[in-house]
């Protein structure tokens, strides 16, 4: 069962950087969250296995093929437990950027303390220079945000 969401921890929000995490990709390469500076980030937590996460990803999606050539992408972590669910769903999603990191330690990633995960899906907006600026946008509220930032 997974937790109810709250509030993420006190060093994560509005306004402050975001903390760094390094993680490894279905393929074993490091991408650490500060090497997307000066691109626009959604760092967006997520699990195969979570149902309102896939619920969400259309929309995931369309924001990074409408958004990616003005300077946008999308850091996925998953939660995920098993490598084959993560690489399946990541396909079967249309997951098409190149940032998807876990540790496979489900609720016992490092990220979840650190970011305040308490429920997924939980994404956070990083600005070009690695500043929070938005967290939980979904939807429309999405590219809206990302229409204003990206002019």
């Amino acid at each position: 069962m997974q937790p109810q969401p709250q509030q993420p921890a006190a060093n994560v929000s509005i306004g402050q950087p975001a903390p760094e995490i390094d993680l490894k990709n279905p393929d074993g390469k490091e991408i650490k969250l500060s090497s997307l500076k000066g691109k626009v980030v959604l760092l967006d937590f997520w699990a195969s296995w979570c149902g309102p996460c896939r619920m969400e990803m259309p929309n995931v999606v369309a924001a990074y093929k409408k958004y990616k050539d003005k300077g946008f992408t999308v850091y996925s972590v998953s939660l995920d437990k098993d490598m084959n669910a993560w690489k399946n769903a990541i396909n079967a999603l249309g997951m098409t950027w190149e940032n998807h990191v876990s540790d496979l330690k489900w609720w016992q990633s490092s990220v979840v303390p650190e970011y305040g995960i308490q429920g997924i899906p939980m994404a956070f907006l990083i600005d070009r220079n690695g500043v929070i600026v938005a967290s939980n946008l979904r939807g429309d509220a999405l590219d809206q945000k990302l229409a204003e930032i990206l002019k």
